[in-house]
C-alpha cells in the first residue's frame, strides 16, 4: 500500500508540511546517531577524550577573617605639598626721549590745490508772494473753555478713635458695607445725544473773509537745446575691418565619402555560417536520483526526564495565614441618612439678573415694508435664446461589412478542467490519515472498504 506525503499530493505548488528539526540533533537515547562521517571513519580503540585545562568555574571562600588594609594604604607615601612660586613681574619704565607721529601717509602725500565744485545744475527758483499769511486757526477762534468748578467731598470727617477692646478695630468694609442684594446699578454716564443750537450757523470763516486771490505769474518754461547734427561723415569702420586682410586659398573639401546605396539583383541567401558549420549533436536527459524513503525507528521513544526519575516529592503542609478573619459588621437598626449638613443648610431661591440693555436710540418703523427694489421696479425680462451646439454629433461609423469574429483564441483555446488541490483539505479526501515522521511530514494512505465503515459522517470530507 503507497503512502503519500502533502508534499507529493499538492499540485499547485503552494502547500508544504512543517519541517521538524533533523534526528541527529534531537535529544534522546533511542535515537540513531549514525552518519556517513561514523560510517567512513571509524573511531580507534585505546583512544581517550583529553582532559580540559580549563579551570571549572567554582566558588572558593575565603576562610581567614578580612584584612582592612588595602594596596593603596600601604603603598602610598604623602608628600611634602608647598606653595608654588609666583612669577615676579618686571617693573615698567617708560622710555626716555620723545615719540615721533610721523607716518609714511604724511611723508609722501603731496596735497593738491582742490577747486570748489561748481554744479551743472540751474539755481532752484522760488515763486513766494509779498501776501502776509494768517496763523490763527479756527479752533483757537471759535474755541470757548467752560467754566469748571470743584466738587465737594460728600465723605463724612469720622475722627479715629482707638478702641477699647484687643483687635478691635472694624475695618471699613464692616463698617460702610450694607447689604442689598442684587440690585442693578444706575449708569451716571450722560447720554450720548447730540446737543442742538437753536441759533443759525454761520458759514462764514476766517479763511473767506481774509483770503485774496492773487493772479499768478506765469510758468517759467525752459526751451529745448536745438538739435545741430555733426558736419563729420560716420565712419563704420572697426578694427577688424580695417586691419584684417583675408589670404587668398581654396575651400576646404569634405573627407566624408560619398552615401552610396549598396544595391544587388541577387537572391538573400538564407544560410550562415553558424548554419553551415554548426552540427547537433544528440544530448542525454540528466539522471534523476531517487531519494530513499526515510524508515521511522519501530521501538518505542523513552519520553522520562531527569526531573520525572530524580525528583522526590515531599509532604509540606499548607501555609496558615496568621491574619484574623474580617468578619462583616451588620446592625439591624435602619440608616440615619440625616447630617447637619441637611438640617442646618437651605437653599436659597436664587433667580438670574435680567440682561441690562442700552435703550435704542433709533426707532423702528411700525408700518408694513414695501419690499420693491430698484431690480423688480426697473428690471425688464427677455425671451432666453437658446445657444446653438457647433458640437459635431457623437455618431458611431456603421459599416455594412459583418464583423469577423473568429480570433486565434476561439479557434486554438483548448478548455481544461479546473481541480482543486487536494492537499489544501485538512484531511484529502480519499486518504486517511496514518503517522508523521520526526522531520515534521505527515503521511496520507488510500482509503479501504474498512475505513469507510469505520469512519463516521461527519468526518467526511468530500470536495
Amino acid at each position: 500500500m503507497t503512502r503519500l506525503c502533502i508534499c507529493e499530493m499538492c499540485s499547485c505548488g503552494r502547500h508544504r508540511c512543517t519541517h521538524q528539526p533533523t534526528a541527529l540533533y534531537k535529544k534522546g537515547s533511542q535515537t540513531n546517531v549514525l552518519s556517513e562521517y561514523s560510517e567512513k571513519y571509524p573511531a580507534y580503540k585505546g583512544h581517550t577524550r583529553p582532559k580540559s585545562l580549563k579551570p571549572q568555574l567554582q566558588y572558593k571562600a575565603h576562610q581567614d577573617t578580612m584584612d582592612g588594609t588595602t594596596t593603596f594604604r600601604t603603598d602610598y607615601i604623602p608628600y611634602v605639598v608647598t606653595r608654588r612660586p609666583e612669577k615676579q613681574q618686571a617693573e615698567y619704565k617708560p622710555k626716555p626721549g620723545e615719540i615721533d607721529l610721523g607716518t609714511t601717509y604724511k611723508q609722501d602725500f603731496n596735497p593738491y590745490e582742490v577747486q570748489p565744485f561748481v554744479p551743472y545744475r540751474p539755481k532752484e527758483r522760488v515763486h513766494a508772494t509779498n501776501a502776509k499769511l494768517d496763523t490763527v486757526p479756527t479752533y483757537k477762534e471759535d474755541f470757548r473753555q467752560w467754566e469748571i468748578s470743584r466738587r465737594e467731598l460728600t465723605r463724612p470727617e469720622t475722627p479715629y478713635q482707638p478702641p477699647a477692646t484687643k483687635f478691635g478695630n472694624s475695618t471699613t468694609f464692616q463698617d460702610d458695607f450694607v447689604h442689598r442684594g442684587l440690585v442693578p446699578r444706575e449708569s451716571y454716564k450722560p447720554p450720548n445725544i447730540a446737543k442742538l443750537s437753536d441759533a443759525p450757523f454761520e458759514n462764514m470763516t476766517s479763511n473767506k473773509l481774509s483770503y485774496i486771490p492773487h493772479a499768478l505769474e506765469a510758468r517759467y518754461v525752459k526751451p529745448p537745446a536745438e538739435y545741430k547734427p555733426s558736419s563729420q561723415p560716420f565712419q563704420d569702420l572697426t578694427t577688424h575691418r580695417q586691419d584684417y586682410q583675408g589670404l587668398p586659398s581654396q575651400l576646404p573639401r569634405s573627407c566624408k565619402p560619398e552615401a552610396i546605396k549598396a544595391a544587388s539583383n541577387k537572391p538573400f541567401q538564407g544560410s550562415t555560417e553558424f548554419r553551415d558549420r554548426f552540427q547537433p549533436w544528440p544530448v542525454s536527459l540528466p539522471q534523476v536520483q531517487k531519494s530513499v524513503e526515510y524508515t521511522s525507528p519501530t521501538e518505542h521513544m523513552d519520553l522520562t526526564t531527569t526531573s520525572h526519575t530524580d525528583y522526590i516529592k515531599h509532604q509540606i503542609q499548607p501555609f496558615v495565614s496568621a491574619k484574623p478573619f474580617s468578619l462583616p459588621s451588620k446592625s439591624s437598626s435602619p440608616f440615619q441618612g440625616n447630617t447637619t449638613m441637611r438640617d442646618d443648610f437651605q437653599p436659597w431661591v436664587a433667580q438670574r439678573q435680567g440682561m441690562i440693555r442700552k435703550q435704542e436710540e433709533m426707532q423702528r418703523a411700525s408700518g408694513k415694508m414695501e419690499d420693491l427694489t430698484t431690480f423688480r421696479a426697473h428690471f425688464i425680462q427677455h425671451e432666453p435664446q437658446p445657444s446653438f451646439s457647433f458640437k459635431p454629433q457623437n455618431a458611431p461609423l456603421r459599416t455594412d461589412v459583418p464583423l469577423q469574429n473568429e480570433t486565434m483564441y476561439r479557434t486554438e483555446f483548448t478548455p481544461k478542467k479546473i481541480s482543486t488541490c487536494p492537499a489544501s483539505f485538512e484531511t484529502p479526501p480519499g486518504f486517511v490519515f496514518d503517522n508523521f515522521d520526526d522531520r515534521g511530514h505527515r503521511f496520507f494512505r488510500k482509503m479501504t472498504s474498512a475505513d469507510r465503515i469505520e469512519t463516521p459522517k461527519e468526518m467526511v470530507l468530500t470536495a
